[in-house]
């Protein structure tokens, strides 16, 4: 598969088997982590695998939207390591991350794993739930295991904006 059509059969699963995911597929996924282009290098990314029974339920206190996986990724970043652009102090560090759970996801997406980045959990609950230094931010929630055999992309999946709907040559004037 190229990496277009792989890039577009990726979709967030809500419905996966019971079971979690194998410790082989979990090194795989963090290999690819691993391998993101981060600010000057310096990889802030921290992530937490949640895949014991004893994580999952925790992890059922901070979001609704586990959608019964029994494996998840917690994807934050150390604030203390980010690249701090010297124009304006913004940090790379939240785009790293983000880049790190897209590469994830489509390792996940090439290995028959499927994905849903969550953004809807309580991240004070969380950290107070795992423990989370104050120095490492959570940004992204990948909830993840193997589809169901009925998992299906929703209604909204392929629809798209036309291109030059969000691209501009040269100057946005």
């Amino acid at each position: 598969m190229n990496f277009l059509e792989l890039a577009k059969s990726r979709y967030s699963v809500r419905q996966f088997e019971d079971r979690p995911l194998s410790q082989e597929d979990i090194d795989k996924l963090l290999l690819a982590a691993q391998a993101a282009p981060t600010g000057r290098n310096n990889q802030p990314q921290r992530i937490l695998v949640i895949n014991s029974d004893e994580a999952v339920d925790k992890l059922k206190n901070c979001t609704k939207c586990h959608f019964g996986a029994r494996t998840a990724m917690l994807v934050c970043f150390n604030k203390d390591e980010s690249w701090v652009r010297p124009f304006d102090g913004e940090l790379s560090a939240p785009v790293d991350a983000s880049i790190v759970t897209t590469h994830i996801m489509l390792m996940a997406q090439s290995i028959g794993v499927g994905t849903c980045w969550v953004m809807f959990f309580d991240p004070d609950k969380t950290r107070e739930e795992f423990a989370i230094p104050e120095n490492l931010v959570p940004l992204a929630l990948l909830v993840m295991g193997y589809p169901h055999k009925d998992a299906k992309p929703s209604e909204r999946h392929s629809v798209r904006k036309d291109i030059d709907e969000f691209v501009v040559y040269n100057s946005f004037s």
